[in-house]
């Protein structure tokens, strides 16, 4: 029992540091191009964009403020929820720990970002026409896509126990 412990914190430590490093990576990179030319707006497809934005709120941009307080208490929020994820991570025995372990990466992706640029750099930007979706980073598709797995899991696993119970 404690051995697959180990072996699955083992795997959800190499998903969260990989998470993690692609995402360091990937804002890296879209902020040495930044410095080189002061701005990041590269034209990539008619759909796809690389546009780098300075994001002082939650996910996707969403509650953006400028004042300090309400930034540092979102960011103590942040904080206590990638703690909860942590410890979901390590009680968590199925499945979903892999899910968790997608959010947690992400989230302290861009909490590195928050505590260390005040801000997350947000640069993929995808649009049809001038409808422009929100402008997100590598760590938010990973948190994104976590969350979705999660939903899908639950809803497979409520029908199935819906159909035991039968």
């Amino acid at each position: 029992m404690m051995q697959a412990n180990k072996k699955k914190l083992f795997y959800c430590g190499i998903i969260i540091l990989t998470i993690f490093l692609l995402d360091r990576f990937t804002k890296l990179y879209v902020l040495s191009l930044a410095e080189i030319h002061n701005h990041v707006d590269i034209f990539i497809t008619s759909f796809f964009n690389i546009y780098l934005v300075w994001n002082k709120g939650i996910a996707f941009g969403l509650l953006n403020f400028e004042q300090s307080q309400i930034y540092n208490l979102i960011t103590g929020l942040i904080v206590i929820i990638s703690i909860v994820i942590l410890f979901i991570i390590i009680k968590t025995k199925d499945m979903r720990v892999y899910f968790f372990s997608f959010i947690f990466g992400g989230a302290i992706s861009n909490l590195f970002d928050r505590l260390y640029y005040s801000a997350v750099p947000d640069f993929i930007d995808f649009h049809v026409n001038n409808f422009h979706w929100f402008i997100f980073n590598v760590a938010d598709i990973f948190i994104s896509f976590g969350v979705i797995c999660l939903i899908l899991v639950e809803i497979i696993l409520d029908k199935h126990l819906k159909n035991e119970n039968k």
